[in-house]
């Protein structure tokens, strides 16, 4: 394949990239990313079956968590596949098409975990600030609505965006710099010219995920305003208590958000496999730590869990 040929998009071939210059190491390497991705399965399968299989967690709050655990499985399996491939078999061939599916995905889950997190914390003010109308405001139909809203906000504002790189020529090297397919490190590829592709990736981004980040912390702003007003210290602290899992979910997933951001445009020196491995993790981190978050920290999800287990031993 020439990598300087002007290529139409239809039969473009992507090479991934594992770790740059760890090549060698590519099978060790493999063995904590197995755990990892072994951990966030089983973990988010194991908590959402035990929502599903358990009626003392049909509830609003455990609803809203079933989705996060939905998300964090799709998103876990948007990267598998590929990552380990390319560990494994140095498999390292994608084609354009299975480039754009698996961008999507991946944007999709992204998109869709940020907006189940605005969810639960829309959830634990209804539940401090009007917990008398708890069950009114949030009842199974409107949980339904609120979950097939957030799939579609999330395919509208992707779909454009993914189609969009449809339109632009490849002549440049097609080798991407990452283990699975990232939209600026495809548009970076591109002899067209980029600025629409750039302004819709940037728009679709803000109206989701940036605004999310803003209207979550307010949303705390007004919890904690609501819980300094309850005269017992005893109902603040089993007010504060019942926040503790959201607000540990809501920082794993924007700190190594963030976190990437920073690094990929203030660590400009740094080694490129430090680049790839902070890649390659903050997409994990969520789907790891979320189920364990919420075993540890909600003792209902814990006891289910249990319970679970116990029953498979026996």
């Amino acid at each position: 394949m020439s990598n300087l040929q002007n290529t139409t998009s239809s039969s473009v071939i992507f090479l991934l990239t594992g770790v740059p210059g760890l090549e060698t190491f590519h099978t060790w390497i493999s063995i904590p990313f197995c755990f990892l991705y072994a951990t966030a399965l089983s973990g988010n399968s194991l908590v959402l079956f035990a929502i599903v299989t358990q009626p003392s967690l049909h509830e609003p709050m455990y609803y809203f968590l079933s989705m996060l655990s939905t998300t964090d499985l799709g998103l876990s399996v948007s990267t598998l596949f590929t990552m380990l491939g390319i560990f494994w078999f140095n498999a390292r061939e994608i084609s354009f098409n299975a480039c754009l599916s698996q961008m999507f995905f991946i944007k999709l889950f992204t998109v869709m975990e940020s907006s189940v997190l605005l969810a639960m914390a829309f959830d634990r003010f209804v539940a401090i600030s009007d917990p008398l109308r708890y069950a009114i405001i949030l009842t199974d139909s409107r949980i339904t609505q609120i979950g097939m809203a957030i799939v579609i906000r999330g395919t509208l504002t992707l779909t454009p965006m993914v189609s969009l790189l449809t339109r632009l020529s490849y002549c440049r090297s097609h080798v991407l710099h990452h283990s699975y397919c990232f939209h600026p490190d495809v548009m970076k590829l591109s002899c067209t010219d980029t600025r629409i592709n750039n302004v819709v990736g940037l728009t679709a981004m803000i109206s989701t995920v940036g605004v999310d980040s803003i209207v979550i912390p307010l949303s705390y702003v007004l919890i904690i305003k609501t819980i300094l007003s309850i005269a017992s210290p005893e109902e603040r602290k089993k007010a504060f208590s019942t926040c503790i899992s959201h607000i540990g979910a809501v920082a794993i997933f924007y700190i190594p958000l963030i976190s990437l951001s920073f690094v990929h445009r203030f660590g400009k020196r740094a080694p490129a496999y430090v680049h790839t491995m902070i890649a390659n993790t903050y997409l994990l981190i969520p789907p790891v730590m979320n189920p364990i978050i919420y075993s540890v920290k909600t003792k209902q999800i814990r006891r289910a869990v249990i319970k679970i287990l116990h029953s498979k031993d026996t």
